[in-house]
């Protein structure tokens, strides 16, 4: 086969008619353009938002999440002009893929609920921003950082340092806990329990000497000491204070627990274990057998 052959070969393959849409013709060759044209935008667009918001936003005081939130939505932006231009150079009229689109999205629709109930959650999340990158979340049992919000799913780096990834859908339908939203002060409540016999007054006076001695609890709002509830051997006590980094919260939780035991030693405060009174009874007598 020679070189013309297989020129015209190729030529004629290209503009095989594979199948029409709306009354266009739709060819290998509008294939590989449409192909390229899609490519083209994805490539411009990493560019565009590598240019703009990795070296000339960054240097204006921009919060990581509007500079996120501003990022995916020219992403977004950008595909969709992509896709449009694409469609319009092969020759298709989207006006008339709108019809085709419609009718099948009454067949696919139930199968993709879920796909698009969580692409319309992540556009609510970048628009509302309850959550933003970098907030620390509670998901579940599952405590982590945001680390990304994609179209169908947030991904989620746990304290262990393992990514899950949780359905957009999941934070708009769910209670989600987030640590980081509005103000970042929180209120720990740490439960402790001394014996009955404790001197009431010092036990207060130690707790509060406690909250106030960590440089990680705040002195406004001031910490605050309840006689909760008469336990069965203790009376329940509960220390109330205020921190403003609420991604330390186990941290701090753990130093005040440290900083009560070696308080309580210091002025002989007794955390007692639970008790429980056992009282044992005699076996009564067995009655003896007659004689035959």
């Amino acid at each position: 086969m020679t070189t013309e052959n297989v020129g015209s070969w190729v030529s004629r393959f290209l503009k095989t008619t594979l199948v029409t849409i709306n009354q266009t013709p739709i060819t290998p060759a509008s294939l590989i353009i449409f192909t390229f044209i899609i490519l083209a935008a994805i490539f411009v667009t990493r560019l565009f938002t590598r240019l703009v918001f990795d070296r000339i936003l960054k240097k204006f005081n921009l919060k990581d999440g509007v500079r996120y939130t501003l990022r995916r939505l020219t992403e977004y932006t950008l595909h969709l002009v992509g896709i449009i231009i694409a469609f319009q150079f092969v020759g298709i009229d989207l006006s008339g893929l709108a019809v085709i689109f419609g009718l099948l999205s009454v067949g696919i629709g139930f199968g993709l609920q879920n796909v698009t109930a969580n692409f319309v959650a992540g556009l609510v999340l970048l628009f509302e921003r309850p959550i933003r990158i970098g907030d620390r979340v509670t998901v579940g049992d599952v405590e982590g950082d945001v680390e990304e919000i994609s179209m169908r799913a947030t991904k989620v780096r746990t304290l262990n340092n393992i990514s899950i990834i949780v359905p957009n859908s999941q934070f708009t339908s769910s209670n989600i806990v987030n640590w980081s939203y509005g103000d970042p002060r929180i209120r720990l409540d740490i439960d402790v329990g001394v014996s009955y016999g404790s001197n009431l007054d010092l036990v207060l006076k130690s707790l509060k000497e406690v909250a106030f001695e960590s440089p990680k609890v705040l002195k406004d709002p001031e910490p605050d000491v309840l006689l909760r509830e008469f336990g069965e051997s203790s009376w329940n006590m509960r220390l109330r204070l205020w921190i403003d980094n609420p991604e330390r919260h186990h941290q701090v939780r753990s130093d005040i627990n440290c900083a009560i035991v070696r308080k309580f030693r210091e002025n002989g405060i007794e955390i007692p274990f639970p008790q429980r009174d056992l009282h044992v009874r005699s076996p009564l007598p067995l009655p003896l057998k007659k004689e035959q």
